[in-house]
């Protein structure tokens, strides 16, 4: 009976597949396996089996590709058919607390550092070239500051509370904005993005150097007089300018929007400007698997194009 309703299952796939196939490819890009030995081996066999890594891998990919909180996350795989075949049909599912625990597993040992240089590693096999030309920005997540009187005070840092506990305030404008920034350096070709940070709000742009020696860095008025390591710095001035400096600034402007791109589809498809963790651990988790998410939608983009004009 079981193996008539996974056929089933299957078959009401692709009629979804004919429909809209984004998932299907996204899937197919990645070296799934190629994670694996990045993790560790378990020390003791004690307490409830673990849930496969790969598959706890593809739902922290989904949740970022949709921006789905991890009560909803559990939900959607149980509704949604291209979100099951994207796991592989799975036997059982994860309930919202495992895919929490999975995202604090990431914070430790520096997994999370291994599985973005393996998929780089994957863009680079798949003939995108990485130039030395680098475009830095940043950008808010906005997080819910909490109740002031919420009945939570003096319980300690993990009383169970929508209060953030690493986001700040700062203005932009006259706008106050309360919650984090992630950093992003991207490439200036390809629109890869090949570098990330996250920080609380209140920290300044310039702060955060994500450029390296070899290359040339391309970055708004935001981070004018700040230092980098970059052989070449192309930061916009600000202040009282020279007309040399002008068209200095409109240079470096018509280079430095294509870095725009990645906040545009992260935000828009992605739904990546908002926030519900609490910490800057966890935000970083979740905003370097929305950044891979990102990198595997240009990846496929760029595959189709060269494709194309190939033919």
């Amino acid at each position: 009976m079981k193996s008539l309703i996974d056929f089933a299952l299957r078959e009401k796939y692709e009629k979804v597949k004919e429909l809209r196939s984004r998932l299907e490819e996204m899937k197919g890009i990645i070296d799934w396996d190629a994670f694996l030995p990045l993790f560790p081996d378990k020390e003791t066999m004690r307490g409830r089996p673990e849930y496969e890594k790969k598959l706890m891998l593809r739902i922290l990919f989904l949740q970022s590709c949709y921006g789905i909180s991890d009560e909803e996350m559990e939900f959607q795989i149980y509704d949604r058919l291209s979100f099951q075949q994207f796991l592989d049909f799975p036997e059982s599912i994860p309930d919202f607390s495992t895919i929490w625990r999975f995202r604090e597993e990431l914070t430790e040992d520096h997994i999370l550092d291994l599985i973005w240089d393996e998929l780089e590693n994957q863009i680079k096999r798949q003939g995108i070239i990485i130039q030395k030309g680098a475009i830095q920005d940043a950008s808010f997540i906005h997080a819910d500051p909490g109740k002031k009187k919420s009945g939570m005070q003096g319980r300690g840092r993990e009383a169970k509370t929508s209060r953030s506990k690493d986001g700040s305030w700062t203005k932009k404008g006259k706008k106050s904005i309360f919650g984090f920034k992630s950093h992003h350096k991207v490439d200036e070709a390809t629109k890869i993005i090949t570098e990330v940070a996250v920080s609380t709000a209140k920290t300044f742009d310039g702060n955060i150097d994500l450029a390296k020696e070899n290359e040339v860095i391309f970055r708004d008025k935001g981070y004018s007089g700040s230092g980098t390591r970059a052989k070449g710095d192309g930061s916009m001035k600000k202040g009282k300018l020279s007309p040399h400096e002008h068209l200095r600034n409109k240079r470096i402007a018509k280079k430095r929007c294509r870095g725009e791109h990645p906040y545009g589809t992260m935000h828009r498809s992605f739904k990546a400007g908002r926030t519900k963790l609490t910490t800057l651990a966890r935000v970083f988790v979740q905003h370097v698997f929305v950044c891979m998410a990102y990198n595997v939608h240009r990846l496929r983009f760029l595959l189709k194009q060269r494709s194309d004009s190939s033919q």
